[in-house]
């Protein structure tokens, strides 16, 4: 079976916006990343990215802006990332989806594809609902915040990708 680190996009990968990032001249990739990235690429880790962009369901870009910004990420990141898996949902714009996280289907359907053991893999994301989608499939959560306090909602805390690469690294 294969590891995994299932990766929030927004807020994770690159620096969240008040508005939606969807254009890949508004990508900004804080330093670290690519880093660490690299770091579990090499020990092993499959990477998945697994985001919610609503913004497809509110008319505000389409899907073929997310596999630009998904290109752009992995152009500046080495081509490490395996695959990546979006939720173009949203309850009050169009339906109602399990693959929205805080639910668990993006996360599950890779599990299946990429034959992922949850037992020695990880959930990255900057919000309660990706910590809440990584427990549903049994993967330990790392919230990476900046200036947050540890709370019960997640396993682990990290500053940023480079320091939750680095613990993750460490617990092998």
């Amino acid at each position: 079976m294969n590891k995994c680190v299932f990766l929030d996009r927004d807020g994770v990968l690159n620096e969240d916006r008040t508005d939606y990032v969807y254009r890949t001249e508004d990508m900004v990739i804080p330093e670290g990343v690519a880093e660490g990235l690299q770091m579990l690429k090499k020990a092993g880790y499959m990477l998945i990215v697994v985001t919610n962009q609503a913004g497809i369901a509110k008319g505000l870009y389409t899907r073929d802006d997310v596999m630009r910004c998904y290109k752009y990420l992995q152009d500046h990141c080495g081509n490490v990332l395996d695959d990546i898996y979006y939720c173009p949902h949203h309850p009050d714009y169009d339906s109602r989806s399990l693959l929205r996280k805080p639910d668990s289907l993006m996360l599950e359907k890779a599990i299946a594809k990429y034959n992922i053991d949850p037992q020695h893999s990880w959930m990255f994301g900057d919000a309660l609902r990706d910590m809440q989608a990584g427990r549903r499939v049994g993967v330990r959560t790392m919230r990476i915040k900046p200036n947050l306090t540890q709370s019960p909602h997640e396993d682990k805390l990290a500053v940023d990708l480079l320091e939750a690469s680095r613990f993750v690294l460490e617990q092998v």
